[in-house]
């Protein structure tokens, strides 16, 4: 039966500031709790939904059936000899695969296998009606199934996953071979189908899945009764459309709440998120088949292709084993990626995956397929994929990548690689529980049908927080303990000792939520816990990432940092380093480091490097892995090396690891760890510098020293300045280079050669001087002696020594130029290259911190730069004007919109505008006092003004409340933002300040603004395409903003008379046609709109050209939505400090969930702010790329091609 949905909304809750740090424009409104209502409308008659050709219905109609039969032995082949061997492979072991005769023995173990192998097998019988014997396996199997009086498993009464999977495998192979059963099948087959729904929708309604999401659980089970109640429908089953709807609403929830998810990851890790996304992916297109509901552009949808790729080792075999994960994938994935490549991303890269994947996969061994679920996607799989994507790796593929899914707050290095040397996988995770997304949802509160974590269940996360691993070459030599139970030590994170609170392994303690089999989340303090990735940076072959990971462990040990830091310093050798800072009465004096290996053919054994550092090391066929260990004073504890065997799914798992174990005491503590391959020598490593904001260390590799430093106090923007020379977290020096990590490499010119030829040329001067002056100095002292001897001698030896002496000057002059000593003080022009080296690298340390202008015009949507800065210690974000931020009267007025104004550098030098140099003076450079200084007005304190006349009509009476209840909400907000950013500054007193001048008659006065600022000061200029401009002025809203703004007499104020002589020096030419305009009283707002763009930014242009090249940089908007990432750096870049993964996440999050409004504009996406393509009249089009075109043309706009 083909059904179709009706979707409205009952009702809307509106929700204040919105989760991780957004604060919607427009105060957006939320997913109530009755928002989604689905009613099911029948478009069959009930005498077509009892034929015979009622199924298959659920993946494809009959008519389908040919199609898919002829694809079998052409396009779809290599699937379907997989189908192929599969059924086979159950005919040829009947006994194995077979349900039980007796229902005891069915139900008394884990049963989900029954029901993930039946639609493959019947799948494979659709397209192969000849084999009988298969045919006649399928219905003696769904004969056993159909017997059974349920389908639970004894030992896990309360766990309905196998009964799930039991109904889904039954239903489908149901209505894939319906017109092969016989009427009584059909009828017991049904019935069994439809008690088992109705059972499991019964438990839904009590059952912790029920309300919990995000969860494999939850998805499998919900799946199931929607695929139930579809199968059933077709057959005058009434309740069916009741259960359709329950669970179209829990799932419509679930991809809501996916939505927020912006890098595509589920929190479980990618063993059970390809169990949660399999069910997911046959929702979303079940539901687009059978009720029209369109999911594909679902934000977690497209970027979850990278939650399988940007997490394999290299070798396509294995994945990070981050949370309860088995080596890869419970489930597929190659289903889930032709899904997302046939119907998200269609670009052949899912399917080059889903090959690479298949290709490489072991056959036996741990990581080979599981024998429950190796077949339980092929159906799907044959089904969805798309032959006429022609399979291509990603963009660059081949080179090693780092990648941040900044909502889980995981960073890998190196990931879907071929195996090989060089090719190094590194991983590192910090992040909150349950995801950034998640976890943001819980504390803010902002759905009211989320109950805080009751919502949601993180069981199987670890406590993993500020954990990593390293496969050097692609071999795993540090790597996660995988599926298990809850303890830290299993994680390679630190433990300490002792603790007041620990709980198990006492007297150490790791982090919250362990000591059981499921993380314990409901514990006190556990859902408040939190790891964060600080900065993730890659240049070349190396990459630099940390985290903090304090709020993961209990308050009871008064710790203040838990920082670490991982540098791979090239594809052989990692560094890491662990800061730890508590408070004078911590009760711990000890902290424990843990590194893991699974692989039991390759033990790790002691080692020793040089006789003085303790380590381990593990051989590979006589190719070393090695580890090793100091602290700042050069101690180096003894290697401890353990063996464990823990529970995993269904079995025991064996593990291996390195326990190292430091005192702590002071109150800072750091560490450091050598970890390389066998293709690297690592020599003479040591802390030289252990300061309060950071250390130094040297290393010597492959015989090249390298400084590497680190600043620990990551909080303080100008303390990372002050000890690494630039706002960034980490630097690499060697003789030949200056890696700034997050802004770049500076190669060192290398000076060798010259050198030697000064050396050179000193020593062979010295050489022959030395032996001419000996000379002279033997035919001088025997001159006596001699003294007959003819005159002619006598004037030899006077000019040998006159010589001596000019060749000795000659060679004091060429070698003194080489030399960096006092003494060596003559300098020569040819050889002056080391020294302007060491002035470049002085200069660039030597920056000064930025201060941030954001300049516009107005409706280009510079506010979206808000959440790049927001919440983040190392800026401030102020708005102005705003209720409270104001800008000071003075003899210029500035306009709310725009004004030609031009204020030039002479301006501020000749002390005009005193005003505004001072209030800009002290907002920039004493934000502290400024804001301090603000006096609050609170919504309260505004009152209603009395009126003497008691008649007043009641509409206006109302509109005026409306409007001083609006007022009073604005003020509130506002004195809040005040408050909060009160605190920000006296948390974080060397925070740098971001200004987004909010009226476009800014942009004119940036010279001015430069001089007053002075050379800290960098602008960005946000530019809009003049259509997507034009069309929200005009055609977005009714009324349009045009009118409402009153756009013709903000204009006719730039040429006000009084306005230009009080304080207008200069009017900018380019709006002389603005003036033309308005004499001739033109009417058209499209033509006034076009030319005031043009003005403005051509004007802009010109006047930007005076700054230093160094300190404007113009942003287009269409790139801040379309590719925040890439622009997000470019920005970070360009103010010489590196971006964050949590600012990252709040801008992608921005720009593409449609959760976040832009005042009058609405909800912000790549496909709505491209709106006007479609709405826009063509006529308005071309009038402005006619007026606009060569403006455009230079800022890449190009013109529409209808």
């Amino acid at each position: 039966m083909a059904v179709k949905v009706v979707v409205f909304v009952l009702a809307l809750v509106t929700v204040g500031a919105a989760f991780s740090g957004l604060l919607n424009a427009s105060e957006g409104e939320g997913f109530s709790d009755d928002l989604l209502q689905v009613k099911l409308l029948q478009d069959k008659t009930a005498e077509q939904r009892a034929t015979a050709d009622s199924h298959p219905n659920l993946f494809f109609h009959q008519v389908d059936v040919l199609h898919m039969k002829q694809r079998s032995s052409t396009t779809h082949g290599h699937i379907f000899k997989v189908i192929r061997a599969a059924a086979l492979t159950m005919l040829s072991n009947v006994p194995s695969y077979m349900p039980p005769p007796k229902h005891e023995d069915f139900k008394s173990k884990w049963n989900e296998i029954y029901g993930n192998n039946l639609p493959p097998l019947a799948l494979y019988c659709l397209l192969c009606p000849e084999d009988s014997a298969a045919l006649q396996f399928l219905i003696k199997f769904m004969d056993k199934m159909a017997e059974y009086p349920d389908w639970k498993v004894t030992t896990a009464p309360n766990d309905e996953v196998p009964a799930a999977h039991s109904l889904t495998g039954f239903a489908t192979a149901y209505d894939f071979i319906y017109s092969y059963l016989d009427k009584p099948r059909r009828e017991v087959y049904l019935k069994k189908i439809r008690s088992e729904t109705e059972e499991l929708y019964e438990l839904l309604k009590f059952r912790g899945w029920g309300k919990q999401y995000l969860h494999n659980h939850q998805t499998t089970n919900v799946l199931a009764i929607m695929i139930g109640a579809i199968v059933v429908g077709s057959h005058d089953v009434p309740e069916s459309m009741m259960w359709k709807q329950v669970a179209v609403n829990y799932m419509e929830k679930t991809m809501f709440l996916l939505n927020h998810v912006v890098d595509g990851t589920l929190d479980e890790g990618v063993a059970y998120g390809s169990y949660t996304a399999k069910s997911i992916t046959q929702y979303v297109f079940l539901a687009q088949r059978h009720f029209d509901i369109d999911n594909t552009q679902n934000n977690w949808l497209r970027g979850h292709f990278w939650f399988y790729y940007a997490t394999l080792l290299p070798g396509f075999q294995r994945s990070v084993g981050i949370a309860d994960s088995n080596y890869n994938w419970f489930y597929g994935p190659e289903s889930q990626l032709v899904f997302l490549d046939t119907f998200i991303m269609k670009n052949g890269t899912g399917n080059w995956l889903a090959q690479q994947i298949r290709k490489h996969r072991p056959k036996d061994g741990p990581m080979g397929q599981s024998y429950s679920h190796r077949w339980a996607t092929l159906h799907t799989e044959y089904i969805w994929y798309n032959s006429h994507l022609t399979p291509q790796p990603p963009h660059n593929f081949g080179k090693s990548r780092m990648h941040i899914f900044s909502n889980w707050g995981v960073v890998t290095y190196g990931a879907g690689l071929p195996i090989g040397q060089g090719n190094t996988f590194v991983s590192f995770k910090s992040g909150k529980l349950g995801g950034r997304a998640v976890y943001d949802i819980v504390h803010d509160k902002p759905y009211s049908w989320v109950d805080g974590w009751n919502s949601f269940n993180p069981g199987h996360e670890h406590p993993d927080q500020n954990s990593f691993t390293f496969a050097p070459n692609g071999q795993v030599f540090v790597s996660e303990a995988l599926y298990g139970p809850k303890f830290s030590y299993l994680n390679n994170v630190l433990v300490f000792g002792p603790s007041p609170s620990s709980q198990c392994n006492n007297p150490w303690e790791g982090q919250l939520g362990e000591c059981a089999k499921w993380l314990r989340w409901t514990d006190e303090g556990v859902g408040d816990a939190r790891g964060e990735v600080i900065v993730a940076s890659s240049h070349k072959d190396t990459m630099f990432v940390s985290g903090e990971a304090v709020s993961a462990y209990s308050p009871a040990m008064k710790l203040k940092s838990v920082y670490r830091a991982l540098l791979l310093l090239n594809s052989q050798t990692l560094l890491v380093l662990d800061h730890v800072e508590k408070s004078d009465d911590s009760p711990l004096t000890s902290l424990s480091a843990f590194f893991h290996n699974l692989d039991i053919d390759f033990k790790y054994v002691p080692f020793k490097l040089m006789d003085k550092y303790n380590g381990a090391m593990m051989d590979v066929w006589d190719a070393h892995y090695k580890m090793f260990w100091f602290d700042t004073k050069g101690y180096s504890p003894d290697t401890r090396i353990q063996e464990a065997e823990q529970a995993a799914e269904f079995k025991k798992r064996w593990t291996q690891f390195v326990n190292v174990t430091f005192p702590m005491s002071g109150t800072v503590s750091r560490v450091a760890y050598v970890l390389h391959g066998p293709y690297v020598k690592v020599s003479n490593c040591r802390f030289i510098d252990n300061s309060k904001n950071g250390v130094k260390l040297s290393l010597t590799v492959n015989n090249t020293e390298k400084i590497v430093s680190i600043a620990t106090n990551f909080k303080d923007i100008g303390a990372r300045l002050s000890y690494l020379g630039f706002g960034g977290h980490c630097k690499v020096e060697d003789q030949s280079q200056i890696t700034r990590y997050g802004l770049g490499t500076q190669v060192i010119p290398k000076q060798v050669s010259s050198d030697n030829q000064v050396f050179d040329f000193g020593y062979t001067a010295s050489v022959m001087a030395g032996f001419v002056l000996c000379v002279a100095i033997g035919f001088w002292t025997m001159q006596r002696k001699f003294y007959d001897v003819c005159f002619r001698l006598r004037r030899l030896m006077r000019y040998a020594l006159l010589s001596v002496l000019i060749v000795w000057i000659a060679e004091l002059l060429f070698v003194s130029n080489s030399c960096d000593q006092l003494l060596c003080g003559v300098k020569w022009k040819g050889v002056g290259a080391r020294s302007e080296v060491n002035k470049q690298v002085r200069t660039h340390e030597q920056r000064q911190l930025p201060t941030v202008l954001i300049t516009t015009l107005p409706g280009s949507g510079s506010e979206i730069l808000k959440h790049l800065f927001y919440n983040s210690s190392d800026f401030v974000y102020i708005r102005v004007p705003t209720e409270h931020v104001d800008i000071p009267e003075t003899e210029f007025e500035f306009d709310s919109l725009v004004d030609g104004c031009e204020w030039s550098r002479s301006d501020a030098v000749h002390g005009r505008f005193k005003i505004i140099q001072g209030w800009l003076h002290s907002l920039v450079h004493s934000t502290k006092m400024h804001l301090q200084n603000i006096q609050l007005v609170e919504g309260s304190r505004v009152t209603q003004p009395q009126r003497v006349s008691s008649f007043r009509d009641r509409k206006k009476r109302s509109m005026r409340r409306e409007l001083l209840s609006e007022l009073r909400g604005s003020l509130d907000r506002d004195a809040e933002y005040v408050r909060e950013m009160r605190r920000h500054v006296a948390e974080y007193p060397n925070t740098r300040v971001v200004l987004n001048m909010r009226s476009g008659s800014w942009a004119l006065k940036l010279p001015f603004i430069h001089e007053v600022v002075g050379p800290s000061l960098k602008t960005i200029y946000v530019v809009r395409d003049p259509r997507a401009w034009i069309y929200l002025m005009v055609h977005n809203s009714k009324p349009s903003l045009y009118s409402l703004k009153n756009i013709p007499q903000h204009l006719s104020l730039i040429f006000k008379e009084n306005a230009v002589r009080d304080g207008c020096p200069i009017v900018a030419p380019e709006f002389e046609i603005i003036k033309i305009l308005l004499s001739y009283s033109e009417t058209n707002p499209v033509l006034i709109l076009a030319h005031l763009w043009l003005a403005h930014t051509a004007a802009v242009l010109r006047v930007s050209e005076s700054l230093p090249e160094e300190s404007h940089l113009r942003v287009r908007f269409e790139d801040v939505v379309n590719f925040p990432q890439e622009t997000a750096e470019s920005i970070h870049t360009f103010l010489g400090v590196p971006v964050s993964p949590a600012a990252l996440n709040q801008l992608i999050f921005t720009t593409s969930t449609n959760l976040y409004n832009l005042m009058y504009e609405g909800d912000i996406s790549p496909a709505n702010i491209n709106m006007w393509r479609q709405k826009m009249p063509r006529r308005d089009i071309r009038l402005t790329e006619d007026i606009c075109g060569g403006v455009m043309k230079r800022l890449g706009y190009s013109r529409f091609a209808s």
